[in-house]
Order: structure tokens, then C-alpha cells, then sequence
């Protein structure tokens, strides 16, 4: 495809999104979204954040349509009550897109639940909260649910053995696992949706090697990979070009349900959007439906 960018965002108005994060990537793709006119929650941890990015997408796009909504992915009761809370106040959602995310703390931490952070965070509290939207999805005009893997994901394989890393935790090949598994769900909604006429396109996205807080707020600024992206700023695309693929994946009615999307240069580490072939881990069908299983006795829950 030729150099995709936001000005070939369709009109976006009348349609609901919900977007996990508050900054980085999930802010670029609110402000992009919200510039296209739809209506944006933008939802995370911590309600300063919120607030401010609401007040810089406001600040930037006058009119814009934008809010913050209180979820910790981290903590399945926040997951649950973030969504009967937007279902109480909406009935229906357009757009989803899981993008939040913590990249390799240095030591093994846990979620409210004791799950494994990345994991936990990354993966299953996105594999909880589209659980729990679903209803409103399927009630969305051309629904689409849009989930971040990652490059790391090329190396990455689940242990089902030690799912949570309770025996062997090593940052980046866990972070590698969490996002591996993003890829699976993205894929295996798709096939299920398909299967029951759910009517909710899910498509994958990766946003290549790109400068966010990410790795400075997981590893932290003092780490390697902290101080790589410290002092070698210009090796790392900026948050607006890593948003792409995700926004191309979102919105664009070329974007292919069930397909993967990230930037076209450099082995996928930058540029604009394209689509490429999933990690080959990601096309086994028999390890996503597994995953997929154990995932709602994880997160206690259903599709439906």
C-alpha cells in the first residue's frame, strides 16, 4: 500500500471507542480518532494521566469528544466495572483497541490477582476486557476490536508449564510470551466471531520499534534498554508514525479482519503501515484455542 497516514482516517462520527492507555501509543491513537470525530474513552490506571491527556486532545482538536474512564488492567474487578459502568451509560461500542501495556520490570511482580504482571496486564486483562464488552460490541456499527502484539513477540512461545514465570522469571522472553499471546487472541477472535456470528472484526497490529515510556517506566531509565532509549533517541520512530498501523488497522475499510498489521521498513521496526504474516507461533490453532481456555478459567469469564 502507499504511505497510509491519519488524513486517510475516515470520517469517524457517531462511532464509540474505547482505547486502554493514556499515553504514548494510546494517546496518539484517542487524539487521531477524536480529530476524526468520534467519541473517545480513554481509559487507564491513573486519572491524572487521564485527565491530562483528555485536556491535550481537547487542546488540540477543539469540539473533541473525548473522556477518561477509570480501568486497571491489573485487576480484574476494575476490568468488570469499568465495563458495566460504559454499559450502563452507552448501548453500543464501535472500536476497541487494546493497547496498554508494561514492558519487562526488572523483577517478578504480580496483579491484583496474582497473575504475572506482563502476562496479566498485557494479555489477559485485554482477553477479560473485550470478554466483558462484547455485548456492546456486537451491537456496533462495523464493530472491530484491534490488539497490540509486538516484534518481541517473534521470539516469544507460552509455557503453559509456568504460564505465570513462578519458576523462571526472565523480563523480555516473559514480555515476549505476553505479547505472542496478544497475537493469538487477535487471531482466534477472529475465527470465532466468524464461527458465531458475533459480527466483531478483530485484527492484530504491532507498532515496530517506536519512543514511548514503555521501557522506561518497566525497566527503568537506568536499565540497558532504559539507557538505549535514553541516548539513542533517533533509533526509535516517533509515537505519532508507531500509531499507524494500529489507526490503519482500526479504521480502514481495506484493513483485513483476522489479518496483522505493522510498519513496512527496516523488518517491521519502522515506517508505515502494511500488512505482514504473524509470527509463526501465532498461527497455531491448536495453542490459541488452548490459550484461549485456560484463559477464561484465569479471568472467570465468557463470551457471549
Amino acid at each position: 500500500m502507499t504511505k497510509w497516514t491519519t488524513k486517510k482516517i475516515p470520517p469517524q462520527e457517531g462511532r464509540l471507542v474505547v482505547v486502554t492507555g493514556t499515553g504514548g501509543l494510546g494517546y496518539e491513537d484517542a487524539l487521531a480518532l477524536a480529530r476524526a470525530g468520534a467519541s473517545v474513552v480513554i481509559a487507564g490506571r491513573n486519572a491524572q494521566k487521564g485527565a491530562k491527556a483528555v485536556a491535550g486532545i481537547k487542546e488540540t482538536v477543539p469540539g473533541a469528544k473525548a473522556r477518561f474512564g477509570q480501568l486497571d488492567l491489573a485487576d480484574l474487578a476494575s476490568i468488570a466495572a469499568f465495563a458495566e459502568k460504559l454499559s450502563g451509560e452507552q448501548d453500543r461500542l464501535d472500536l476497541l483497541i487494546n493497547n496498554a501495556g508494561v514492558m519487562t520490570p526488572p523483577r517478578r511482580r504480580q496483579t491484583r490477582d496474582g497473575f504475572e504482571l506482563q502476562f496479566g496486564t498485557n494479555y489477559l486483562g485485554h482477553f477479560a476486557l473485550t470478554a466483558h464488552l462484547l455485548p456492546l460490541l456486537k451491537k456496533g456499527r462495523s464493530p472491530r476490536v484491534v490488539t497490540l502484539g509486538s516484534i518481541a513477540a517473534r521470539g516469544g512461545a507460552i509455557d503453559f508449564d509456568d504460564l505465570q514465570a513462578e519458576r523462571d522469571y526472565k523480563p523480555f522472553p516473559v514480555y515476549s510470551q505476553s505479547k505472542l499471546a496478544c497475537i493469538l487472541f487477535a487471531l482466534e477472535l477472529s475465527r470465532r466471531s466468524k464461527a458465531a456470528g458475533w459480527g466483531v472484526a478483530s485484527i492484530g497490529a504491532h507498532p515496530g520499534i517506536t519512543r514511548t515510556d514503555l521501557i522506561l517506566n518497566g525497566a527503568g531509565r537506568s536499565s540497558p534498554s532504559g539507557l538505549f532509549r535514553r541516548f539513542l533517541p533517533f533509533l526509535f520512530q516517533p509515537a505519532w508514525q508507531g500509531a499507524l498501523p494500529t489507526l490503519y488497522a482500526a479504521t480502514d475499510p481495506a484493513a483485513r479482519d483476522g489479518a496483522y498489521y505493522g510498519p513496512d521498513r527496516l523488518s517491521g521496526t519502522r515506517g508505515y503501515p502494511t500488512e505482514e504474516k504473524p509470527p509463526e507461533q501465532a498461527l497455531d490453532a491448536n495453542v490459541a484455542a488452548r490459550l484461549w481456555e485456560t484463559s477464561l478459567r484465569l479471568a472467570n469469564v465468557t463470551f457471549a
